[in-house]
C-alpha cells in the first residue's frame, strides 16, 4: 500500500524556532531543509513541492527497495546558527538518511558539517558557492551549478552581448550574494574590465537610495547585484526611481515571481537579466511530472525540479547499493548517472556536476521571463 505525504501548508507545520516541522514514523526519512519562513520562504516552498511530488512518485512506483520515503522538514531561514540546529534536530531526533538541502550557502556550509560527522548524504539543489563542495566532504552534492560557472556566463555577457565598459558591483555581504559578486568581478578583471564600484548592502534593508544616488553619479552601463530578490525588487525600483537606467543584472536568486512583486511590478522589472540553468520545465523527460504540478495550480518554477531531482538522485543511489548506505550511496553517485526530471545528470568526485548549463534570461513587461539567445 502507498503512503501518503502529508500536505499540510507550511505555516502551520512549522514547530517552535528552530524548525523541524513534522516527521512521521517511515521506513527511510529524507529530510528537507531550506526557508520556509523569512524574506526567501518562497525558495523553501520551491524545495518542499518538489521533494514531496518526488517522493509520492517513487513511494508509488515501489520505493527504495520496497520502502517508502517520508520527508521530514527544517526550517532554517537562510540563517546559519539556525541551520546548524535545524541539522542536529534532522539527525539526532529525526534520524534522516539523507538531506535535501540546503538553499542558502550560508546555512548549507555550517549545516553540512552535521551531516559530513554523522555520515549523511546531502545534496543542495540550489546552494551555488563554490565552497560548499571544496571542503573534502565525501557526501556533499549539489544539483545545480556553482558561482564560479555563472560569473562566467554573467561576465562574458556583459562584456560580449552588451558591450558594457562600466559596470557596478553591488552585493548583499552574504556567503551566496558576495560570492556570486565576487565570481563575475574575477571574470570580469580578466578580461580588462575594472569595476566602478564594488559596495555591499545589508539583507533585510529596503530603503537603498543613499546607495543608489552613489551608483547614478557614476553613470554605469550595467548594475551587478550578487543576492535575493527581497534586496533586488527595492534596488531595481529605486535605480529606475532616480532614473539609472543602466542593466540591471543579477544570479539565480530572483528566478521566482516573487522579484516582481518585490520591486513593486513588471514596469520596474522589464529588461533585467539573471543567470540559471537552461529551463528544466522544456525539459522532455520532466513533462509527465510538470504536468502534475500545474494540474495542482502550482507552476514549478526556480528550484522546484531541482529538489525533485535531488531526491531521485537519492533514490537511485540507496536503491543501487541496497539500502541506506550514505557512504556506498556517495560512491555510487560518484561513478554512476543518474536520469532524473531534469534529464541525464552525473557528479564528480566533489559532489559537483558534471556539466553546468547555465544560460541568461530576461523578464519582460508583463512579469515574465525568457531565455535570450
Amino acid at each position: 500500500m502507498s503512503m501518503k505525504l502529508l500536505t499540510t501548508p507550511l505555516s502551520a507545520l512549522v514547530l517552535g524556532c528552530l524548525g523541524t516541522a513534522f516527521a512521521v514514523h517511515a521506513d527511510i526519512v529524507i529530510g528537507v531543509a531550506g526557508p520556509f519562513s523569512g524574506p526567501n520562504a518562497t525558495y523553501g516552498d520551491q524545495y518542499w513541492r518538489g521533494a514531496t511530488q518526488a517522493a509520492e512518485d517513487i513511494n508509488a512506483a515501489g520505493g527504495i527497495k520496497g520502502e517508502k520515503i517520508t520527508l521530514v522538514q527544517g526550517d532554517d531561514a537562510c540563517e546559519p546558527k539556525q541551520a546548524v540546529a535545524v541539522a542536529n534536530r534532522l539527525v539526532d531526533q529525526s534520524h534522516v538518511k539523507a538531506v535535501i538541502g540546503h538553499f542558502c550557502s550560508s546555512s548549507t556550509m555550517p549545516a553540512s558539517v552535521v551531516y559530513d560527522d554523522a555520515g549523511i548524504i546531502a545534496i543542495t539543489p540550489g546552494s551555488t558557492n563554490p565552497q560548499v563542495t571544496e571542503r573534502g566532504q565525501t557526501a556533499m552534492f549539489r544539483m545545480c551549478g556553482r558561482d564560479d560557472q555563472q560569473g562566467l556566463v554573467a561576465s562574458n555577457y556583459i562584456i560580449d552581448k552588451l558591450k558594457a565598459k562600466k559596470v557596478a558591483i553591488i552585493h548583499d555581504k552574504d556567503t551566496y550574494g558576495q560570492g556570486l559578486a565576487d565570481a563575475t568581478k574575477a571574470e570580469l578583471n580578466k578580461r580588462g574590465v575594472k569595476e566602478v564600484m564594488y559596495e555591499g548592502l545589508s539583507r533585510g534593508e529596503k530603503d537603498f537610495n543613499a546607495l543608489v544616488t552613489k551608483i547614478r553619479a557614476l553613470n554605469p552601463d550595467v548594475v551587478y547585484f550578487g543576492g535575493c530578490h527581497p534586496e533586488a525588487g527595492p534596488l531595481v525600483r529605486q535605480l529606475r526611481e532616480q532614473g539609472v537606467t543602466a542593466k540591471f543584472f543579477s544570479g539565480d536568486c530572483i528566478v521566482n515571481s516573487e522579484m516582481v512583486t518585490a520591486a513593486g511590478g513588471p514596469q520596474y522589472t522589464n529588461g533585467v537579466l539573471m543567470t540559471f540553468g537552461k529551463d528544466p520545465r522544456l525539459i522532455p523527460q520532466g513533462k509527465a511530472v510538470i504536468e502534475k504540478f500545474r494540474a495542482g495550480n502550482f507552476e514549478p518554477e526556480g528550484y522546484t525540479l531541482y529538489s525533485y531531482a535531488s531526491v531521485q538522485a537519492i533514490a537511485a543511489a540507496f536503491n543501487a547499493v541496497g539500502g541506506s548506505d550514505s557512504a556506498k550511496a556517495s560512491a555510487w553517485l560518484k561513478a554512476n548517472s543518474v536520469d532524473t526530471v531534469m534529464g541525464k545528470k552525473s557528479w564528480d568526485n566533489k559532489g559537483d556536476l558534471k556539466v553546468s548549463d547555465y544560460v541568461v534570461y530576461q523578464w519582460d513587461d508583463q512579469g515574465k521571463y525568457h531565455e535570450l539567445p
